[in-house]
């Protein structure tokens, strides 16, 4: 089991068309050697969660720049859960405000990287903070 590879699930969920970040976030995660799903543009919480559990995501990175984050964040881990698959870790990027993002950690969104995080700097979150499923 040491040697699984994570599997992470990287999603646009809402109406935001604007996916340049997170391909290049889902890129970077796939040369840092993990297995990356990328769902694409307009993805409702309900296919993240349904991708997540389908394609037994160790992580789902969410990618928001609508500023409907104070929504989709929580609706996707409510639905994660909804589907046994609470222990997925979620995090995100995106346009986010300081406040807000003390609110999503509290809320259980394990980190947000905002505009300027280095691929490098997430990778090693990634690689530091998340771990294969049981």
């Amino acid at each position: 089991m040491a040697d699984k590879r994570l599997r992470i699930l990287v999603a646009k969920p809402g109406l935001d068309g604007h996916d340049r970040g997170a391909k290049i976030i889902a890129r970077a995660l796939r040369d840092g050697g993990f297995e990356v799903i990328y769902t694409g543009l307009h993805q409702t919480p309900e296919m993240i969660a349904e991708a997540a559990v389908q394609e037994d995501a160790d992580a789902v990175g969410l990618s928001v720049l609508s500023g409907a984050h104070m929504t989709l964040f929580p609706e996707v881990m409510r639905l994660l859960k909804e589907r046994g698959a609470a222990d997925v870790a979620v995090f995100g990027g995106g346009i986010i405000p300081d406040d807000d993002v003390v609110k999503l950690k509290g809320m259980g969104v394990r980190q947000i990287f905002t505009p300027g995080a280095s691929t490098e700097d997430i990778i090693k979150w990634v690689r530091e903070n998340v771990a294969p499923r049981q």
